[in-house]
């Protein structure tokens, strides 16, 4: 059985171009799955029936799992039985018959945009890391971006000029996202003031002795995505670097992203929140003031429209708000 997860694994990564992130999802899920079959002497894929996956979520749904866990255990368990009848190594979808569970559509934590003025308001400290937050904030709110997106964002992809960043989102899916201009004004000031500082400049993509921007260094343009960067000359600049760079100079990571939203948020004093809250916040502000759920789907890279439809909940609760506050009856 797990030569069978594995191989379905390698499918997913090779032939799917499916993120890290979602195949070891996948992993825990069917390996998770794999234990259970083991508890009811089932070895092979082939003896498993539609009752014994029902069981495996009763008993998923009894030890606390939320049902939007197991409906994406469900959807790991289908996928690598579809994948098996694909392969020629099962002759039969057997629990194709399964449907998922009523999936309940919990609403997203949502901050009021008063509460994302509070976190955006907070004054950076002058120090490098202080404007690289400050942008890296701004950015993940002004874009709808995903941690995991802003962490592989790259130089070659910020075109400063026009507004927009490139991101590439699940399935290395790439979409254009413009940004506003205060975040425009926050990223410029952390490329040409900060980014030089952390760890290296911008010439290696964070390694080696830091460049003083007053002494003789200079702003320059990538001929492709019109970023500016202080550093070197053009040719020498690495495009390929990451954009936001650890104290050392690293590639920032996804845990420190969640990091420094979660202090920052502290310091502002509003509620505990995740990058994904912003990203949230991103498109329920978008719909409260009349922008389109296909347009708001684009930017946040949704494949399917379903995905996006969860924002238009919250939409319906902000107009009942104004309904109940405006209606003469209300």
């Amino acid at each position: 059985m797990e030569e069978l997860i594995q191989s379905f694994l390698d499918y997913l990564s090779l032939e799917c171009s499916l993120s890290k992130n979602t195949i070891l999802a996948y992993r825990n899920d069917l390996t998770k799955f794999s234990a259970f079959m083991k508890t009811w002497g089932l070895r092979r894929p082939q003896d498993v029936q539609p009752e014994h996956l029902n069981t495996f979520m009763s008993s998923e749904k009894e030890g606390g799992l939320s049902v939007n866990s197991i409906c994406r255990n469900l959807v790991a368990i289908k996928q690598f039985y579809k994948y098996l009848v694909l392969e020629g190594k099962h002759q039969k979808d057997s629990l194709a018959v399964v449907d998922s569970p009523k999936l309940w559509k919990r609403l997203p934590g949502v901050l009021h945009w008063k509460e994302v003025e509070k976190l955006l308001s907070v004054s950076p400290s002058p120090a490098p890391l202080g404007l690289r937050n400050k942008a890296l904030l701004e950015v993940l709110y002004a874009t709808g971006a995903r941690a995991s997106e802003v962490t592989t964002l790259r130089l070659k992809d910020v075109d400063l000029e026009a507004g927009y960043l490139r991101c590439k989102g699940k399935g290395n899916k790439e979409r254009i996202v413009p940004i506003g201009s205060q975040a425009q004004e926050s990223l410029k000031r952390y490329l040409s003031e900060a980014r030089p500082h952390l760890g290296g400049p911008a010439t290696s993509g964070g390694s080696g002795p830091a460049t003083n921007p007053s002494k003789g260094s200079r702003v320059q343009k990538s001929r492709g995505s019109k970023v500016q960067v202080t550093g070197a000359a053009p040719d020498k600049v690495d495009w390929d670097g990451p954009v936001f760079l650890s104290r050392l100079g690293h590639p920032l990571r996804r845990e420190d992203v969640w990091r420094i939203v979660k202090t920052h948020a502290r310091r502002a004093g509003i509620k505990a929140i995740s990058p994904h809250a912003l990203r949230h916040s991103f498109a329920t502000h978008l719909l409260e003031r009349g922008a389109d759920l296909r347009s708001v789907q684009e930017m946040l890279g949704h494949a399917s429209i379903a995905t996006t439809q969860v924002y238009t909940h919250i939409d319906r609760q902000h107009l009942k708000t104004i309904h109940k506050q405006f209606h003469p009856r209300g």
